[in-house]
């Protein structure tokens, strides 16, 4: 794809057609011809090099500033030139621009890039020569809103020394709104314009001027067209009847450990082998199209070279949904890229669904579905697990049996040569199993569907995601400050917030979320929040652990404070957190809770802190929790700390389905998390 760079002349000649204010300027290739140019625009002048090979053009020695005389106009181009040629000896010089010195003034960067899933993305922060140093920005996926583009202005760090820090003038945030927000229409209205940038934009007490100006086009640039969907039927994943393409008896084979987990599923299984009449105890067959009855599900585990024929073989038989676990397709090259192309085409002539291929399939613990070569099959729950890694699943899945976590339906997405993320989130939308959803995602190919699929599904069920590649190592140079400072894991962070998905960095942080969001009482409204416990030391813990991740521990009203005054000693903490004191028994808590529960339009959310202590057991703690959550409509989270003498409690949690957390920061880190993203979708016009 070809790309080339607009000279910065080009560039202010452009962002004049959106308002945006530049220099005076005039363009020399020569040293004469520079010095008529300064005196024509009127000192100081600012001189810089014009080459679509130099971006940084201070580096190479291509910018002198300053300039307030002919003689010291005609020295600044041939220095520059010479400069230049000394840093690049192949870069294409195009002259030199001669403009107007702009003024000091707060130094800002405004700039785009075009995403390969989500398009164009702009973005807002500090500016000038440490842009990549200070990195405080801020970015927003197109189109936006005047209100978003203020809320994007408010969010850098810096943000002070616009609005007037210490003394000083109010920066003019009214023409850096106008400014952002012609910029914006700039961009999207000039769809061959892959990245820009302009830095610094300088901002004034009064107005702004764009000092420098870089714009990169593709003028061959197409947009990737959207896939053709079609809905994929609800019962396609609760099938009656399967077949193991591939089933073997020897344990060192995936078609062995696919028959395995299948074991235990109430429908039909069917067992295609062509050497063995028998398989597992099971009576095999020679090819799927032997098998007399009909088959709802066929699982392809043979060699990635027999697919196209046992696809072929699946369409005769009129299998709607299939699950291809083989790899050696795309994922290997171009030759396996032929050979995924010739399976699709012929799935796609007899109207065949296709889970993967190169994956580990799928498992709907609900339905005893396991198509899966995972070492256990994992247990019923409400959460459904979505992932673009199978080693993920498979170590998920076994963790999970040791947490007590049960899912609703686990998808190994694979090579998405047919259904991808979409398909199963309408899937888990629908489905009565599933009260919140997990999405592992490494790429995505339609960032756009993907946002609009996932916030409708937000609407309706919470959704956390973990976006790996946050690491940038061995990343390229970028072509600008713009693309150096938003990267892909950014400009996906952004994508889910704007979807109203939480965005998690850890696996454990993702099952937490989700089980808590799952819990009946899970709807967190609000970050008003009241911490109860008998523990000194956890008291003042879960004051700094709530100002550390942003929720408000309210304080205490009167009218509360007399009624807890009435039966608690006189040594209790006296506010929010209430320590009730270690000596403090099931019926002061019950006291405190039935206080509380009574106030329950005064606060969002309740932190139960208990530890292992001969007065109260951790059973009748958890007894007084499940009691509060009756008499509350707020949710009840509970967090018990501990050892084995904790677990009967916890269970009587877990049973009730009141979330609890073994480790005090992330229970604040998980719903201070959760709270956030909440309240920030509530500001989008999400749910």
């Amino acid at each position: 794809m070809a790309k080339r760079m607009l000279s910065e002349a080009e560039g202010y000649e452009l962002f004049q057609k959106y308002g945006v204010p530049t220099p005076a300027f005039q363009i020399v290739t020569g040293a004469d011809e520079a010095a008529e140019a300064a005196s024509e625009i009127g000192y100081p002048v600012v001189m810089k090099i014009i080459s679509p090979q130099i971006v940084h053009k201070s580096d190479a020695g291509g910018v002198i500033v300053g300039i307030s005389g002919a003689e010291e106009a005609k020295k600044a181009f041939n220095g520059i030139v010479a400069s230049a040629k000394e840093y690049n000896p192949d870069a294409e010089i195009h002259g030199v621009i001669v403009e107007e010195m702009a003024k000091p003034g707060l130094e800002l960067i405004l700039g785009g890039k075009t995403d390969p899933a989500f398009g164009k993305v702009i973005t807002f922060g500090m500016g000038g020569t440490l842009v990549e140093l200070m990195k405080d920005v801020t970015l927003r996926i197109l189109p936006v809103h005047e209100s978003e583009i203020r809320t994007m202005v408010k969010e850098i760090n810096a943000y002070p020394l616009i609005s007037g820090y210490r003394g000083m003038k109010p920066r003019d945030e009214e023409s850096l709104i106008a400014i952002i927000t012609g910029v914006a229409r700039f961009f999207e209205e000039n769809p061959n314009v892959m990245e820009f940038d302009i830095n610094p934009l300088r901002l004034y007490e009064s107005g702004a001027c764009a000092v420098d100006a870089r714009i990169i086009v593709d003028d061959d640039y197409r947009p990737v067209g959207r896939k053709q969907r079609k809905l994929v039927p609800p019962e396609y994943f609760t099938p009656r009847s399967v077949a193991v393409i591939g089933a073997s008896s020897d344990q060192k084979k995936m078609g062995y450990a696919v028959l395995h987990n299948l074991l235990h599923f109430p429908g039909q299984i069917y067992p295609v082998n062509n050497k063995r009449t028998e398989v597992q105890g099971l009576k095999s067959y020679p090819t799927v199209t032997a098998i007399p009855n009909p088959v709802d599900l066929a699982v392809i585990t043979v060699p990635a070279v027999h697919v196209p024929k046992v696809m072929q073989e699946c369409g005769e038989k009129g299998i709607p949904l299939v699950v291809v676990i083989t790899a050696g397709f795309k994922e290997t090259g171009p030759e396996g890229k032929v050979l995924e192309d010739r399976m699709l085409e012929i799935a796609r002539s007899y109207n065949i669904r296709i889970v993967g291929p190169n994956c580990l399939g799928l498992i709907v613990p609900p339905r005893g579905l396991d198509t899966t070569y995972v070492h256990q099959s994992p247990n019923p729950g409400n959460i459904a697990f979505i992932s673009q890694s199978g080693a993920i699943i498979n170590t998920v899945v076994d963790w999970s049996l040791t947490q007590d976590i049960g899912f609703s339906a686990v998808f190994s997405v694979g090579n998405q040569s047919d259904l991808d993320f979409l398909d199963y989130l309408r899937f888990v939308e629908q489905d009565k199993n599933t009260k919140a959803v997990i999405l592992y995602v490494e790429q995505l190919t339609d960032g756009r569907e993907f946002m609009e699929v996932v916030s409708e599904v937000a609407r309706k069920k919470p959704v956390v995601a973990i976006k790996s590649g946050s690491s940038q190592k061995g990343q390229q140079a970028a072509s600008s400050h713009t693309g150096s400072l938003s990267g892909s894991y950014e400009v996906y962070m952004e994508a889910f917030r704007r979807s109203g998905v939480i965005p998690v960095r850890a696996l454990r942080g993702a099952f937490e979320a989700a089980e808590l969001l799952a819990a009946p009482s899970g709807y967190l409204k609000g970050r008003r929040a009241i911490v109860v416990t008998n523990a000194g030391g956890f008291a003042v813990l879960s004051s700094d652990y709530a100002d550390m991740y942003g929720i408000q521990l309210i304080d205490l009203p009167d009218e509360i404070m007399d009624e807890l005054n009435e039966f608690l000693p006189d040594y209790w903490s006296h506010g929010n957190p209430l320590d009730l004191l270690g000596d403090a028994s099931e019926k002061r808590f019950e006291q405190v809770f039935e206080v509380l529960a009574r106030h329950s339009d005064l606060w969002d959310i309740a932190f139960v802190v208990g530890f292992p202590n001969l007065v109260l057991t951790s059973e009748g703690l958890a007894k007084q929790v499940i009691k509060f959550t009756e008499k509350t409509p707020n949710p009840v989270i509970g967090t018990f700390l501990g050892g084995e003498s904790m677990d009967a409690g916890i269970k009587l949690l877990k049973e009730h389905h009141i979330p609890n957390f073994d480790e005090l920061e992330q229970t604040f880190k998980v719903v201070g998390r959760v709270v956030w993203q909440r309240c920030r979708a509530k500001s989008i016009g999400l749910p």
